[in-house]
């Protein structure tokens, strides 16, 4: 296990009934790195996501998290995930705290331990005055660094994140990719996180491209961005989903 990747997806396909979600994923994401999962909207991003922390079963293929398999060891592997979905789970009338020690209670911490846990990733996240606020008074970035504190609670190796910036607004969205970059320089946490804004990359994370269902690239932001011939990684995507002409298309008339 020592040398085994952050994250392994190897040969995972998913459908919908007929509709194919994800068609023979697979790729890796490296221990202490920050990679984004770059796609479209319906590209399988979410999907693929509820797969990695299993909402859902795979229809095939194998996920495993720091080498335990997500279907045959889940509970080895779901011990090191932390998750932040899309969609906001804060509980709007209980407080900061109260928020946090209710799933450090999930995971089987005590009080204090809960405490200073939930003390110490609020200093991270840079909230710790608003410990005593109920969550229902904060602004939408404030609200996705608790809920990204509350995920860390239990000390997880990766932590992986469903379109955490999706309608905050630029100055929020820097933040917490400042947030999340640093835990990774810091901790040597490992972060995936899933988007679809081209501007949130830099050159030198990771990336993994899925369009359609499927693998375009995947590598660091330099490389995909020199393989294209582009000069940053709006153009190198671009590129890669652009469809290609057809022969009636390219022929003169």
């Amino acid at each position: 296990m020592s040398c085994a990747p952050a994250l392994l997806i190897e040969h995972v396909t998913h459908a919908y009934g007929e509709r194919v979600a994800l068609d023979d994923v697979s790729f890796t994401v490296a221990r202490g790195s920050c990679t984004a999962l770059l796609g479209l909207n319906g590209a399988g991003k979410t999907t693929l996501f509820s797969l990695v922390t299993r909402l859902f079963a795979a229809r095939r293929g194998r996920i495993s998290v720091f080498g335990f398999d997500i279907d045959r060891d889940p509970g080895e592997a779901l011990r090191r995930l932390g998750v932040v979905f899309q969609a906001r789970t804060l509980d709007l009338d209980l407080s900061v705290a109260q928020n946090l020690r209710y799933h450090a209670a999930l995971h089987g911490l005590g009080g204090r331990e809960a405490k200073a846990r939930g003390a110490e990733m609020l200093a991270r996240m840079e909230l710790s005055g608003r410990a005593g606020e109920k969550a229902r008074h904060l602004s939408g970035g404030q609200m996705r660094r608790v809920e990204i504190a509350r995920a860390l609670l239990h000390a997880p190796r990766l932590l992986v994140l469903d379109e955490p910036t999706v309608g905050l607004d630029i100055n929020s969205r820097a933040g917490i990719l400042r947030h999340l970059r640093a835990l990774v320089a810091q901790t040597g946490l490992t972060v995936l996180w899933a988007t679809h804004l081209l501007d949130e990359v830099e050159p030198t994370d990771e990336v993994v491209v899925l369009h359609k269902g499927r693998i375009l690239a995947t590598g660091s932001a330099q490389v995909v961005i020199a393989a294209q011939g582009k000069k940053d990684i709006g153009g190198a995507f671009s590129a890669l989903i652009a469809e290609p002409a057809t022969a009636d298309a390219e022929s003169p008339q």
